[in-house]
């Protein structure tokens, strides 16, 4: 391992720019544990931080990729040892230390979670950051009392990697699921996932959102922010549940008071980036168990390393459809 092919982010002439480079094992960033990474996966996190279209990156110059699988080579955390599969996702992984987009990762102990036994180092990336924060946003809003029987569920920006997987994991616990999305050509896939019913957003009257409309779903998970957010929280029904999970759309939010005094809608905030245990170690639990996403086979599909750099034009275009799982290692 004296040195490796890595993915790096610069600053050149105050423009951001990516490539391949190769990577002594002394630019390996600290950390007690140090995995050969197998697979890493590709979000829209990631394509703003290696483009430079959203300011992302914290650091220069990094390796890029949030997400991370592979078999531990060294560690001086007694946790894991040498030959241990894991999953390190997330914290200040590709943004301010060196991420998966490398075939060696380092990266503090606190950041790496045992691989599931049902789960093999390839699903858990098709999985990644979008998969655990699918499924947390499902595990928060359970905790806050949502069941299928309480009504429908929408899930906005649904043929993205978080709302396939939000709708996959929804359909699979019983929910009635009402998938938005601006892609009209995409019912199909959606309604293959197990969306009951399909809502274009184009069909939405966002001019005029009134403080309180009627009242349409029980649970949100929304992935846009923005009018939409706004839209969602003025039709929730009574005691609903909102799962804000992304800002694809907008970071604003311009709303009132109203859904939160009068029918007593929770809006939850889910901070896949930074929570701790137990919750890391249990979302992972239930996504290789009962919240394992039934068709994530069909919603995902591998590229190889060298492939990686063209692919963000997709995520950036709005272009990205599921997951997109990138073989670094490979097992």
């Amino acid at each position: 391992m004296d040195s490796f092919k890595a993915l790096l982010i610069e600053e050149r002439d105050g423009k951001v720019a990516n490539s391949f480079v190769m990577l002594d094992k002394s630019r390996l960033d600290p950390g007690t544990v140090t995995i050969r990474v197998a697979y890493s996966s590709v979000n829209f996190k990631d394509a703003l931080a290696a483009t430079g279209a959203g300011k992302i990156i914290r650091r220069f110059p990094c390796v890029g990729g949030i997400d991370l699988s592979g078999v531990v080579v060294e560690s001086a955390d007694s946790r894991f040892k040498p030959g241990d599969a894991v999953i390190a996702t997330s914290f200040d992984i590709g943004v301010a230390h060196h991420g998966g987009y490398a075939e060696f990762a380092r990266v503090p102990g606190d950041w790496v979670v045992p691989l599931p036994a049902d789960l093999s180092l390839y699903d858990a990336m098709a999985l990644g950051t979008a998969g655990f924060t699918a499924a947390l946003g499902v595990v928060r809003m359970e905790e806050n009392g949502l069941t299928p029987e309480k009504g429908p569920v929408i899930v906005t920006g649904a043929t993205g990697g978080v709302g396939s997987l939000a709708v996959d994991i929804l359909a699979r616990r019983g929910y009635h699921v009402v998938a938005l999305t601006g892609k009209e050509s995409e019912a199909d896939y959606l309604r293959n996932l197990g969306a009951a019913e399909v809502l274009l957003r184009q069909d939405l009257d966002l001019s005029k959102i009134r403080p309180l409309d009627s009242a349409r779903w029980a649970g949100a998970v929304d992935n846009l922010g923005g009018d939409i957010l706004a839209w969602i929280a003025s039709t929730m029904m009574q005691g609903g549940t909102i799962a804000s999970i992304g800002l694809a759309a907008s970071m604003k939010l311009n709303t009132t008071v109203a859904p939160f005094i009068l029918r007593g809608v929770s809006l939850l905030g889910i901070d896949s980036g930074y929570i701790g245990e137990p919750y890391r170690s249990a979302v992972w639990k239930h996504l290789a168990s009962d919240m394992r996403p039934p068709h994530l086979g069909k919603m995902s599909r591998k590229i190889g390393f060298d492939e990686l750099p063209a692919i963000f034009d997709e995520y950036i275009a709005g272009r990205a459809k599921g997951r997109v799982v990138v073989e670094i290692g490979g097992a």
